[in-house]
């Protein structure tokens, strides 16, 4: 998503592009792709100068809307999101902990943009990566 958030607005990016950017394998990325289609994220452009381009503004699309559809649920432990299946959870302290911090990473990710992101990309864009060699 980073990647098509970097492209131009105005051209669809091939996969093949992305894959090669971004070191992983097509095939993967295809099936990547797939959800995010599904969820309006991605918009699929057909023809000769065809490819992939964002389905909105990318200060429109938030992070949870592009971790969730991959990820699933994003409660950190089974108990937070299906406390009846835990044999604990009526005497758990720390479920507690658990749902406090699930929360608080979704909150995070509802305030936070791919374009923030990408913001945050083009700031360190001419920054040398740290290196820990020796």
């Amino acid at each position: 998503m980073l990647a098509l958030g970097l492209g131009d607005e105005r051209r669809p990016v091939f996969l093949k592009e992305i894959a090669r950017s971004e070191r992983i394998s097509e095939k993967y990325l295809s099936q990547i792709i797939i959800p995010l289609k599904a969820g309006g994220l991605v918009a699929a452009i057909r023809g000769a100068h065809g490819g992939y381009m964002l389905g909105r503004p990318a200060s429109q699309i938030r992070l949870r809307e592009i971790i969730e559809p991959l990820e699933g649920d994003l409660s950190l432990v089974d108990c937070v999101a299906r406390p009846e299946e835990c044999d604990w959870n009526a005497g758990c302290i720390t479920r507690n902990v658990w749902a406090e911090m699930s929360s608080l990473m979704v909150e995070f990710l509802d305030g936070t943009t791919l374009d923030d992101l990408v913001k945050q990309y083009n700031k360190n864009r001419g920054k040398a990566a740290a290196d820990y060699s020796i």
